[in-house]
């Protein structure tokens, strides 16, 4: 029984050396590198391209809303965060979104031909 006591004394009163340290701590700094690698530096990148699109919306842009309602943009009110979204061209139904209700700018095909020539 002494000598149960004895080792586990013995044990307990080594101290890990650097090398201990260093070896606990790389596989944390390695896990941090690839979650910073791979989800924080392209969700930044994407909110980024996001803000930049937001603040270049422009009159007669076709947007898509977060609630998926697709309209042109027809106005823009003075304090420039409120779009006027004109959604039925029958009916002349417009509807107010924030800027950042956006989701995305629809490209016309056309636009992009002419550009390109």
């Amino acid at each position: 029984m002494n000598y149960f006591l004895l080792d586990a004394a013995g044990t307990a009163a080594k101290a890990p050396g650097a090398t201990g340290i260093l070896t606990q701590i790389f596989p944390f700094a390695l896990m941090f590198l690839v979650l910073y690698m791979f989800i924080i530096r392209p969700q930044k990148r994407k909110q980024k391209e996001h803000q930049e699109m937001l603040q270049n919306v422009k009159i007669n842009d076709k947007v898509i809303t977060n609630a998926g309602i697709i309209g042109k943009v027809v106005n823009i009110k003075k304090d420039k965060n409120i779009l006027v979204i004109k959604v039925d061209a029958t009916t002349n139904t417009k509807i107010e979104f924030q800027r950042s209700a956006i989701s995305t700018i629809i490209k016309d095909e056309k636009q992009e031909t002419t550009a390109k020539n």
